[in-house]
């Protein structure tokens, strides 16, 4: 089969190789739609993932597809069902997966190579994280299951109540992501605490338009401002705002994030930066103005099923972030396209 291997930064090939069978509790499906995202783009510009994977690998992580083969054991799916499999699935025997922070298991075990003809899923994503499509959702919608995952699980864990006011800092696909997830979500059981107010700072004019059509109340071009945490200050009534979520993956976004964020804030560091960077923050504002900063990774395998339910609502226009479709053998040429933000998603059609 053809299938699209990363060997190091910004080097992508795409080879034929064999075709997977599935060993005891795992299947095969045939991809019928990949989409990219933003970690696609930052792991292929870095050359690698400190969690994910390391070159050279099979590549992306965004998927629905058709049961192909079986593997022994299997006996919940059939052959011709059609289903996302999340990328990943913790153990859960471990310290922090049987206090359901799964997304801390130190098993947590990946899956990259969605980016082919065929994909192999494992047997503990088959177990605790493959599920059926609505016939009605389209595969490229479906396929964002995973990201919508990690921004639901951002989410929750950013302490949102009723009324706060919200920045969003990035206007990626996850920035977005987050803009409508948050204008329309209801989070943690059923609680509806949505924000007053959700201001999203980005540096593209089209994406900050699509974020305006998703639900932000106000949106600002960054390249445009002299002094961002200024800013946000004169929109909060000098105080800045309650919740900051970080959604660029940049050292110096991260600064600037926990700059914004009002006395006793939740700073929210959600995009992964490069491995080995460091930030310089102000003990004194952190002590003082009792700041809470989070980091969070990943997603769960509840905020999977709740993405998966969120996306076949068709509430939320999610269509608006899938710039085009390609074919696999235009993989690379989507990956420049993103990088160049000509692109936010790209739907890979093998």
């Amino acid at each position: 089969m053809l299938a699209a291997l990363l060997y190091g930064k910004e080097d992508l090939r795409l080879e034929e190789v064999p075709n997977p069978t599935p060993d005891v509790g795992e299947i095969v499906i045939k991809v019928n739609t990949a989409t990219t995202c933003g970690t696609d783009l930052k792991v292929w510009r870095r050359g690698g993932h400190a969690r994910m994977l390391k070159p050279p690998t099979l590549f992306g992580h965004e998927v629905v597809g058709e049961i192909v083969s079986l593997g022994e054991g299997v006996t919940d799916w059939q052959i011709g069902d059609r289903i996302v499999a999340n990328n990943s699935a913790p153990c859960m025997k471990c310290f922090f997966c049987q206090r359901r922070e799964y997304s801390l298991c130190p098993d947590l075990i990946f899956n990259n190579g969605t980016f082919a003809e065929y994909l192999k899923i494992p047997a503990p994503i088959v177990r605790h994280n493959v599920l059926a499509v609505p016939s009605d959702l389209p595969d490229s919608l479906a396929a964002m299951t995973e990201p919508l995952a990690c921004v639901i699980h951002g989410i929750a864990h950013s302490n949102i109540k009723e009324g706060d006011r919200v920045v969003v800092i990035g206007d990626g696909a996850i920035g977005l992501m987050f803009v409508a997830a948050l204008a329309r979500l209801e989070v943690e059981s059923g609680n509806h605490s949505l924000p007053s107010k959700i201001f999203l700072f980005g540096g593209n004019d089209k994406r900050l338009a699509i974020g305006k059509k998703l639900g932000a109340s106000q949106v600002f071009n960054y390249h445009q401002l002299s002094d961002v945490p200024a800013l946000i200050k004169e929109l909060t009534d000098g105080w800045g705002a309650d919740v900051v979520i970080e959604a660029t993956g940049v050292p110096t976004v991260w600064e600037t994030a926990i700059a914004s964020g009002r006395p006793g804030a939740t700073i929210n560091l959600f995009g992964g930066c490069p491995r080995d960077t460091t930030i310089t923050v102000s003990t004194e504002q952190i002590h003082y103005n009792q700041l809470t900063l989070k980091g969070v990774f990943h997603n769960t395998p509840t905020f999977v099923r709740e993405a998966l339910s969120l996306l076949a609502s068709r509430t939320i226009p999610f269509e608006l972030l899938l710039t085009n479709t390609r074919p696999l053998i235009e993989l690379e040429q989507a990956l420049q396209d993103m990088k160049t933000r000509q692109a936010i998603k790209v739907a890979i059609q093998p």
